[in-house]
């Protein structure tokens, strides 16, 4: 019963290792293309020099 245990309690743990990396995967994704986004659309500032569009 034990050993039977134990497979099911690694099954649930990989399991949901595995939906966490998934949805992480989707938020970087999501991170990236809203940064590519805001890399091409930057606006140029009053003097004409290009401005970053970020406050890093």
């Amino acid at each position: 019963m034990v050993p039977i245990l134990l497979v099911l309690l690694l099954a649930l743990i990989l399991f949901g290792a595995g939906f966490a990396v998934k949805v992480l995967w989707w938020i970087a994704l999501i991170v990236l293309a809203v940064w590519l986004l805001g890399f091409l659309m930057r606006s140029t500032n009053a003097t004409g020099g290009r401005s970053r569009w970020y406050r890093w």
